[in-house]
Parts: C-alpha cells; sequence; structure tokens
C-alpha cells in the first residue's frame, strides 16, 4: 500500500507516475547509491523525527548527518528520532521507504541545504526497493517544505 501511496499522491495532483523498481535493495543509502549507480550525496534520505507536540520529516542528502547543535538551536531541543514501528504508523512507509510523499498522516517537511542546489535527488518511494527521480524545488513545491539548515557533511 504504500509505494501505491505514493504513486497516488503525484497521479492526484495531475502528474506523471515517478515511481520506479530498483533491481536490489536501497534500504540504506550506500545500497540505494550502488543499485542506482550514483554517488551518495544524491540519494535523499528522509528521516523522521518527534518534537514535542508533533513529528516532522527531514530530507538531506545521503552522505550528511544531523548536526545536533544546529538542529537543537532550529527546533529548541535535542534531536530524537522515531523508532522503527513509530516510523510505519506515523508516515505508512516503512524505514528504508521513507519519503514525504503519500504519507499516512500530514507531517511538516524540513528540506536541509545540503540538498539545495542538486538538479536532481532520488529518495524511496514507500518501500525498500522503489525510489524515484525529482528536484529539490519540486520537492519543496509539492511538500509546501521549508529550508532548514541542520545538517553536516
Amino acid at each position: 500500500m504504500s509505494v501505491e501511496s505514493v504513486r497516488n499522491y503525484f497521479l492526484e495532483k495531475g502528474l506523471e507516475d515517478p515511481v520506479f523498481e530498483l533491481k536490489a535493495s536501497g534500504a540504506t543509502v550506500e545500497l540505494a547509491s550502488q543499485t542506482l549507480g550514483i554517488a551518495p550525496q544524491y540519494i535523499a534520505k528522509t528521516l523522521a523525527f518527534k518534537l514535542k507536540d508533533r513529528e516532522i520529516l527531514v530530507v538531506t542528502r545521503g552522505d550528511a548527518k544531523i548536526d545536533n547543535k544546529k538542529y537543537k538551536e532550529h527546533f529548541k531541543l535535542k534531536a530524537k528520532m522515531l523508532s522503527h514501528d513509530e516510523v510505519l504508523d506515523i508516515t505508512g512507509h516503512p524505514v528504508g521507504g521513507v519519503c514525504p510523499f503519500g504519507l499516512k498522516n500530514n507531517l511538516e517537511v524540513y528540506l536541509d541545504v545540503s540538498i539545495k542546489n542538486f538538479e536532481h535527488v532520488y529518495p524511496a518511494a514507500g518501500s525498500q526497493i522503489t525510489a524515484l527521480k525529482i528536484t529539490p524545488n519540486d520537492i519543496e513545491n509539492l511538500t509546501k517544505a521549508q529550508w532548514v539548515d541542520i545538517c553536516q557533511l
């Protein structure tokens, strides 16, 4: 159902279905970059965090890490990622397949500036064996995402 929700997300907006199947697992940044034959930075990993009153998603380049100091300065609390079970329950996507599209719940999406100047990035598409190719600006426009600077390379 998760992949279908991603496909439907685009179709309902009158766009083409961008989802494609991978020849091997894309469950991690390393696996996805190997499978797609691209550098890890072009994998758009989507991380799920818990704030005091809500959950959020942060999309960043594959080789970046959350900078705890920057995160705390921006969100005013320490970074706390959702558990595997919480990720599936809240996003509707399994770990390794999380993306900001076709979500089970309406979540705020943040884009780290680390992907801002890339022509295209490759997020998962609802499963560990699907992905899509998209511009960072299209992610911003489709999800009403906010740009943040909370990662380190």
